[in-house]
């Protein structure tokens, strides 16, 4: 009976040992494909999507559509960016998903911004008037379609917000138009209060 049992046991051993060897590889990393990609990413925006310079937004932890939508406008020729657009053009919808599924899953990072006290009141009334958090949110984090502010790099906040302005980025016109009401100072500061958050 022993014997039995103990080739039983073996036999079972064995077949285990002979599934997790068939068994297809199982890749812990789902964006394998994309990898090198994303170094091209990491240029500009950083490791993760944390930007080391200001003057490029923050991806890491923004919307996953909102993310898709900007990479699909700027391959369509919808949303203009001269640094952008040679690095999209080739990609396909599969990257483009990707890519915008990999930076919405990192964790959305506190720079170290502190504004101006005044300025930042200042930014808050500009946000206040033109109504900034019916979109926005009250937080200021956004929601699929609509992108997160809060925290957000001020300098690229107000370069943004004044291609809107400017009619230099037209794939909102609501924005534009929103953006045209305000001076180059409340958008200057609209940007500090934002970015103080």
């Amino acid at each position: 009976m022993k014997i039995t049992f103990k080739r039983q046991t073996l036999a079972i051993f064995g077949f285990l040992v002979w599934v997790m060897v068939t068994l297809p590889t199982v890749h812990a990393d789902e964006y394998e494909t994309i990898r090198e990609t994303l170094e091209t990413c990491a240029t500009c925006h950083g490791e993760k999507g944390l930007p080391k310079e200001d003057k490029f937004p923050i991806l890491a932890g923004q919307e996953f559509y909102y993310i898709y939508v900007q990479l699909k406008d700027i391959k369509k020729g919808m949303r203009k960016s001269e640094v952008m657009e040679p690095f999209v053009e080739e990609l396909d919808k599969t990257t483009l998903m990707a890519l915008a599924k990999y930076f919405s899953e990192q964790k959305w990072p506190r720079i170290q911004f502190e504004g101006n006290p005044d300025i930042v009141r200042k930014g808050e009334m500009a946000a206040s008037a033109g109504q900034c958090v019916a979109c926005h949110l009250g937080s200021y984090t956004g929601n699929s379609r609509v992108p997160r502010l809060a925290g957000q790099q001020p300098k690229y906040l107000k370069k943004t917000m004044l291609d809107f302005k400017k009619k230099i980025r037209k794939n909102s016109p609501a924005k534009g138009s929103l953006m045209s009401s305000f001076s180059d100072a409340d958008i200057a500061a609209l940007a500090e209060y934002l970015g103080n958050m």
